[in-house]
C-alpha cells in the first residue's frame, strides 16, 4: 500500500486527538495496510468497532493465534431457531489485526461499539481491495463514498454510530492520541455524529454470556476471509520476519506449487513417465485463464470456484480436487482440533453448528464479501470397498471398449502413420546440383556445405531435392510406451477386433482393470503397448500363436506380431527409446523395417490420456458411461 500523505492524514484526522481508519472487514490486503499504519505512527489508544462484553475473550483469542477460533453470542430464538452471532478470530480479519498490533505494541484498547440483544448484519458490496497496492487507502475509501448506504433513521446501526461517536468523546478525557478503527460503510456518519454531536441511546442487554470456542479444521474456509492456505502463509511469513506484500497473488502461485507436488505423491506408480505433464507453461495457460476468469466477474483476486473451475478444465477432475483440498488446509489448526477444552464449532454459510450437533443461525460480526453457493461437478475417486464389489459383480462373458476413446486412439494412430509416411518419403530423398529444375526446393544445408564465397569461378552452385513419391502404406502403427515392460505389471495381454470398418485390430498388453474399477461395470486400464493394424481384418491371437514363441518379452511378441501380420514392408515404430538391435532382427527375420518416431515428440499430456482407456462390461454400460469417465 502506498504510504500515507499529508492530505491523506487530514481526510483521516476527525479531531486533534483522533484519527479515523476505515477499513472493510474480510481482506487481508486491507489488514496489511492497517498494520503498517499502526506501526508507522504510534497511539495511545485503539478504539475497535466491538462490544465490550467480546473484549476479554477476544484478546484471549489473539493470544492463541495462529490457531483460530470463534467467540460466540448468544442471541434470543427467533421463529424457534436457534440463534448467535460471532467474531472470528481470523489474522487477516483488519479488526483482528489491528487488536494483534495494539497488544503487541503496549497500546490500550477501547472497544466502543454498543451491546445489543439481536445483532443486525451489515453488508456492503466493495471494490477488490487488491487495488490498495497501487491506490492509497484514502484515495480507495474517499471514491466509495457517493455509493455508501445511508444508514435509516431509528435502526440499529444508526443508534450503533452514534454510540461510537459517544464513547469516542470519552475517550479524548483520558488520551492525547486515538486510532479508531471503523468499517468504511459507517465512516462518513460517523464523523458526522462526533462532530455534531448527535444524541444517543443507551446499550441493549445481552441475552447471553459470550464464549470462546475452536473452529473444526474442515470447516476454516467459512470462517477465515482468505483462502485458509494463503492465512497460514501469512502466518509463516510472520514468524519468519518476511514480507508478505504481495502474498495475494504470490499465495496463489505457491498453491498451485503445493498442489502440484501433493498430486503428484498420490500418482499411480504405473503413471512415472507421464507424471511430469502438469509443466511450467502449462501453469502458466492456467494463470492466465484464471485472470480472465476473474475479470469477467470483475475482481482482480480470483476466489476458490475459479481456481477450481480453472483447473478442472485445464488439468483434470483429480488436479482439481487436489488443489480445492490444499486450499483448504491450515496446518496450524489440525496440530491441535481442541482449544484448551473449548468447544469445537462447525461453521458454514450463516450456520453453527455445536459439539452436540445443534445446528443454529449464525451472523458474522466482521462479514467480509457474503459467501454463496456455486456448483461444480468434480469426480473423486472411489473407495476400495466400492471398487471390490463392481469387481466381484464383473461378468467375464462379455466387455467392449469406451467409443470416444477410440476415436481418440484411432485419430492419434492414423497422425502416426501419416508422420512415418513423411519419414519413409525423406529417407528416399536425392540432392542434386541444379540445372534446369528447382524439383522439390532448394536444399539449403547442401548449398552451404559447397558454398566459395571467395571463389572467383563464377556464381555458386546451388543443390535441390527430389523427393521421389512413396510407395505403398503404412499398414501397422506399434506404440511403447515403458521399456522394459513389467510381465507382472502388465499381466494382462489380448487381441480385440474391430467393431466396424473404421477400427483397427488391436493387439495390447496392458495392467489388469479389474484392480482398478471406477464405476459399476466399468473397469480402467492403461497400456504398456498396442499395435494398431489397419484397416482391420481378423487374424490370429498373438500372444497364444505358437509361432512367435521365439519372443521373449512382450516387446519383442508384440513387434513380432506387427512384422508377422503386416502386409506392407515398413512399420510406424513409437518408442521412448531407440529400436534395439534384438528389435530390428525380429523384424528383418519378417522382410519388415521399422520407422521409428520418438514418444517424445508428443506431449506428456497427450501420452497420458491416450495410455488411459476404459472396459466396459457390456454395450448397455455405454448408456450411462460418461458419468464415470473423466475426459
Amino acid at each position: 500500500m502506498k504510504p500515507l500523505t499529508q492530505t491523506a492524514e487530514t481526510v483521516f484526522q476527525l479531531s486533534a486527538k483522533i484519527r479515523i481508519l476505515p477499513i472493510r472487514h474480510g481482506s487481508g490486503d486491507v489488514a496489511q495496510g492497517i498494520r503498517e499504519i499502526l506501526l508507522s505512527k504510534r497511539a495511545e489508544c485503539l478504539a475497535v468497532p466491538l462490544p465490550p462484553s467480546v473484549e476479554e475473550l477476544v484478546e484471549q483469542g489473539v493470544e492463541r493465534l495462529p490457531q483460530v477460533s470463534l467467540v460466540v453470542l448468544p442471541e434470543p430464538d427467533q421463529k424457534e431457531i436457534v440463534v448467535q452471532n460471532f467474531v472470528p478470530i481470523d489474522p487477516c480479519q483488519p479488526v483482528i489485526m489491528a487488536i494483534r498490533v495494539a497488544m503487541g505494541e503496549g497500546m490500550d484498547r477501547a472497544y466502543i461499539d454498543r451491546e445489543v440483544t439481536v445483532f443486525e448484519p451489515t453488508t456492503y458490496p466493495a471494490p477488490d481491495p487488491y487495488s490498495l497496492k497501487h491506490v492509497s487507502l484514502p484515495s480507495f475509501f474517499a471514491g466509495l463514498l457517493p455509493f455508501m448506504p445511508y444508514p435509516k433513521p431509528g435502526s440499529q446501526r444508526w443508534r450503533r454510530v452514534k454510540w461510537m461517536a459517544f464513547k469516542l468523546h470519552e475517550l479524548e478525557l483520558d488520551y492525547e492520541s486515538i486510532v479508531c478503527v471503523c468499517p468504511v460503510e459507517d465512516w462518513p456518519w460517523l464523523r458526522d455524529a462526533y462532530r455534531e454531536h448527535w444524541s444517543f441511546d443507551q446499550p441493549e442487554p445481552i441475552h447471553g454470556l459470550p464464549f470462546l470456542s475452536t473452529v473444526s479444521p474442515s470447516t476454516l474456509y467459512f470462517t477465515l476471509c482468505e483462502l485458509p492456505f494463503l492465512t497460514e502463509l501469512f502466518e509463516q511469513r510472520r514468524v519468519e520476519a518476511r514480507s508478505d506484500e504481495h502474498l495475494s497473488v504470490d499465495g496463489i502461485k505457491e498453491l498451485l506449487i503445493e498442489s502440484r507436488k501433493r498430486w503428484l505423491s498420490t500418482r499411480h506408480a504405473d503413471l512415472a513417465q507421464e507424471h511430469n505433464w502438469v509443466t511450467p507453461q502449462l501453469l502458466q495457460t492456467y494463470l492466465q485463464y484464471v485472470r480472465n476468469l476473474a475479470l469477467l466477474e470483475h475482481r482482480l483476486i480470483p476466489d476458490l470456484y475459479t481456481l477450481v473451475l480453472a483447473a478442472k478444465q485445464i488439468m483434470g477432475d483429480d488436479f482439481a480436487i487436489t488443489l480445492l483440498e490444499t486450499a483448504k488446509s491450515y496446518a496450524f489448526q489440525e496440530e491441535a482440533t481442541s482449544l484448551y477444552g473449548f468447544p469445537c464449532y462447525e461453521v458454514g454459510i450463516n450456520q453453527l453448528e455445536s459439539p452436540d450437533g445443534e445446528v443454529s443461525h449464525g451472523k458474522n460480526r466482521l462479514q467480509g464479501p457474503p459467501l454463496t453457493w456455486r456448483s461444480l461437478s468434480l469426480r473423486p475417486a472411489p473407495p476400495q470397498a466400492k471398487k471390490r464389489q463392481w469387481a466381484y459383480r464383473w461378468n467375464p462373458f462379455g466387455q467392449c471398449s469406451w467409443p470416444p476413446e477410440d476415436g481418440r486412439i484411432e485419430g492419434f494412430s492414423a497422425h502416426v502413420r501419416e508422420q512415418a509416411r513423411a519419414l519413409l518419403g525423406t529417407d528416399l530423398a536425392r540432392v542434386d546440383k541444379f540445372t534446369t529444375s528447382m524439383r522439390d526446393g532448394i536444399d539449403l544445408r547442401e548449398t552451404l556445405r559447397h558454398w566459395k564465397p571467395q571463389s572467383n569461378q563464377g556464381r555458386p552452385d546451388i543443390y535441390v531435392k527430389d523427393i521421389p513419391p512413396s510407395r505403398g502404406t503404412v499398414e501397422v502403427v506399434v506404440f511403447l510406451f515403458e521399456v522394459p515392460a513389467d510381465p507382472s505389471k502388465f499381466s494382462w495381454q489380448a487381441t480385440w477386433y474391430a467393431e466396424h470398418a473404421e477400427e483397427s485390430t488391436l493387439c495390447f498388453f496392458a495392467t489388469p482393470f479389474l484392480e482398478s474399477m471406477i464405476g459399476p461395470g466399468i473397469g480402467q486400464s492403461q497400456y504398456g503397448g498396442a499395435m494398431f493394424l489397419f484397416p482391420p481384418r481378423p487374424i490370429p491371437n498373438i500372444w497364444d500363436d505358437p509361432r512367435l514363441d521365439f519372443a521373449q518379452t512382450l516387446e519383442e511378441r508384440l513387434i513380432a506380431g506387427a512384422a508377422s501380420h503386416s502386409r506392407e514392408s515398413h512399420i510406424a515404430f513409437v518408442s521412448p527409446i531407440p529400436p534395439v538391435a534384438r528389435w530390428r532382427q525380429i523384424t528383418r527375420r519378417f522382410h519388415r523395417k521399422l520407422i521409428p518416431i520418438p514418444l517424445s515428440r508428443f506431449s506428456g499430456q497427450t501420452v497420458a490420456r491416450l495410455r488411459r482407456f476404459h472396459i466396459l462390461n457390456g454395450h448397455e454400460i455405454r448408456s450411462y458411461a460418461a458419468q464415470f469417465i473423466q475426459g
